[in-house]
């Protein structure tokens, strides 16, 4: 990855945690996304300062940052819209949308035909604690259904208490929120708000 303006998550923020979710498996199609080569997190350098600050607010409370995905080729979100047109492919339903029809993913919002991750400054992340186990959010990374939105009443206190957490921070950094997913963060001042990359992450 050679792309200027842009840096690995892993050497801008030495220590910082992250599974990136769509170079494997492990994600709502159940297998790689187009254009994720490695297990590792691109993002801008001004995204990673604004994260920097971030952590060092978690700091003194010991928790930490932990990051699914940041920067998203195109490509990988045209593998998305055509993995949302095959109807046929519902291996992953009952893991990340059992309550939500596969054709109303991309209409009700939970798969985007142009996403802001193209533009490099948006991240899906949680907190951790110091060992870098996931604290309770009451709903897994990309569960598209209303218990992933924010102010839902159906998750418990804690779970509620954990997610302003991460929110209070992340706007505090310069970040802004997305309703329908407690995960998502996008710089307000994002240094290319109407490029849409596709390098890939290699």
């Amino acid at each position: 990855m050679t792309e200027d303006g842009f840096v690995y998550l892993d050497e801008a923020l030495p220590g910082a945690r992250w599974d990136a979710k769509y170079p494997g498996p492990d994600n709502f199609m159940g297998r790689p996304a187009a254009g994720y080569r490695v297990n590792r997190v691109v993002l801008t350098r001004k995204a990673a300062s604004a994260l920097a600050q971030a952590r060092e607010r978690l700091r003194g409370e010991k928790l930490d940052i932990f990051v699914f995905d940041a920067y998203r080729p195109a490509r990988a979100v045209a593998d998305f819209c055509s993995w949302a047109a095959d109807a046929s492919d519902t291996k992953r339903k009952s893991i990340h949308y059992p309550n939500t029809d596969k054709s109303e993913l991309i209409p009700q919002g939970y798969i985007a035909s142009m996403s802001t991750h193209s533009r490099g400054s948006a991240i899906d992340l949680t907190l951790c604690d110091p060992d870098g186990r996931l604290l309770d959010m009451g709903g897994i990374f990309d569960f598209m259904d209303p218990l992933s939105w924010h102010g839902t009443p159906l998750v418990n206190e804690v779970q509620t208490q954990n997610r302003e957490k991460l929110r209070h921070t992340m706007l505090s950094c310069g970040f802004e929120d997305y309703e329908r997913e407690w995960w998502h963060y996008r710089l307000a001042d994002e240094p290319y708000p109407h490029t849409y990359f596709d390098f890939e992450i290699d």
